[in-house]
């Protein structure tokens, strides 16, 4: 099974890209996505960690950093135990990972976790920040993983070109 990386610039519509992609999957959905609740018009606040298919709160069992004036606080134990759970997939889903960064690099059983489901035959569809992370490079350098750089110029080419991708994940899954 060839899995699909998206990586870019913050910015250039890798989850946009993305949620086109998903609107063609015909498989369960599962795995996970993060979003960032700012601060005001800064880059400050807080991270959350969600199912990719369901409801989604804010609250610390699901807290997975801090973004502040002077860097990140990750709180690896989060990932560790709800974004472990997160990517435990039911057999024939699509495994979303919107987005992988730098706040999971010190959760380790998080990170082995993505690397073993890179390893798997369900299939993976993630975006990946344009970090320069031990992590992030193992999983850009995953012998099933297909890299795409979206940018603004591309992102609409780079859809047709990935659709039939999931396209071919349906009839799979049939």
């Amino acid at each position: 099974m060839r899995h699909i990386l998206i990586c870019g610039d913050v910015g250039a519509g890798k989850s946009t890209l993305i949620e086109k992609l998903l609107r063609e999957n015909i498989r369960p959905l599962s795995g996970f996505v993060t979003k960032r609740m700012a601060d005001g018009a800064n880059r400050e606040g807080k991270v959350y960690i969600f199912p990719a298919a369901g409801e989604r709160h804010f609250s610390q069992e699901n807290l997975v950093g801090v973004i502040g004036a002077l860097g990140a606080e990750p709180y690896p134990q989060v990932f560790d135990t709800f974004g472990v759970s997160l990517l435990n997939a039911a057999p024939g889903a699509l495994v979303l990972m919107d987005e992988l960064g730098f706040l999971e690099s010190r959760a380790s059983a998080f990170c082995e976790k993505v690397l073993k489901t890179l390893d798997g035959n369900e299939p993976v569809l993630a975006a990946v920040k344009s970090k320069d992370t031990p992590f992030l490079k193992a999983v850009k350098a995953h012998p099933n993983a297909d890299v795409y750089t979206v940018t603004e110029e591309n992102r609409d080419e780079l859809a047709q070109i990935l659709l039939p991708v999931i396209r071919e994940w349906n009839i799979e899954a049939r």
